[in-house]
């Protein structure tokens, strides 16, 4: 039992500690190291969980870790699992925070963040390109892809009216 929660613990200090760009630049990390490095979770149950997490609220790098630890040691293993989690993304906002309140004014490190911003945008869009062609087999999916990034960039539908609306969508086409 203690060695998964070690296990756990170090997988997700590893998701929470190299996961830039947030929820969707993340998930190849998680799956590597739920499905590839520990078989956790199959890819079906990784998919299956990645939709499941998609509609509750919160980060995704959390509700994977708490599934996850769970599923593997019970309670203490989504405590373990979300303690790595969180670690190292908190004791750099911590850090961060303290240095950036004296730089915030540099002209570099505005022109650094800048940089990132956009780095990170090329990632998501890379990874939601990877996620749309790896589940999308069938017109109907793409039909809902389309629907739901038409709803949010024009009709500027909260997203989570978006995840209803799929939801009631794919009970009729998929």
């Amino acid at each position: 039992m203690i060695e998964s929660l070690v296990n756990l613990f170090w997988a997700f200090i590893k998701v929470g500690s190299f996961s830039f760009g947030g929820a969707y630049s993340l998930i190849p990390l998680i799956e590597k190291e739920v499905v590839k490095n520990h078989q956790w979770l199959t890819h079906d149950e990784f998919l299956k969980v990645l939709g499941m997490v998609e509609i509750f609220p919160g980060a995704i790098s959390i509700k994977f870790a708490t599934y996850t630890g769970y599923k593997t040691a019970g309670i203490l293993g989504a405590v373990a699992a979300n303690l790595g989690n969180i670690f190292t993304p908190a004791i750099l906002i911590l850090m961060s925070t303290f240095i950036y309140s004296i730089y915030e004014k540099n002209i570099l490190v505005t022109k650094a963040f800048n940089g990132i911003k956009y780095a990170i945008i090329g990632m998501i869009v890379a990874i939601m390109y990877q996620y749309a062609v790896k589940n999308g087999n069938h017109w109907q999916e793409f039909v809902l892809l389309a629907v739901g990034a038409a709803l949010i960039i024009f009709f500027k539908l909260h997203p989570a009216y978006v995840v209803l609306i799929a939801a009631i969508i794919g009970i009729f086409i998929l």
